[in-house]
């Protein structure tokens, strides 16, 4: 029987080894017949801590690792938008131009 595949997008990082992944899926409601989204976390393992919370990644169904996890990381659709960067603000500047 094959593996399942799912792709998602990382909503925590937090623990070691172990990311949250945020799956979700378009259904049609039984009577109404409007598409509304479902979603589902899952808990992969992720050996190298290499990704990071926005990343879309592939998780593939394993063995239970632990007792929440029976998922791991496969590899990464897109990237996340990066991380905030600190920027060097000169402020003297801007106070010395109020006198």
């Amino acid at each position: 029987m094959p593996k399942r595949i799912l792709v998602g997008t990382i909503t925590s990082d937090k623990t070691d080894k172990t990311v949250t992944v945020k799956v979700e899926r378009k259904v049609k409601h039984p009577l109404y017949g409007k598409i509304i989204r479902r979603s589902k976390k899952y808990h992969a393992h992720d050996e190298t801590n290499e990704y990071t919370v926005g990343d879309v990644v592939r998780i593939e169904e394993t063995k239970p690792i632990s007792k929440t996890k029976t998922w791991r990381v496969l590899d990464t659709v897109h990237a996340s938008k990066g991380v905030a960067v600190e920027a060097d603000i000169d402020v003297e500047a801007a106070a010395g131009s109020t006198t």
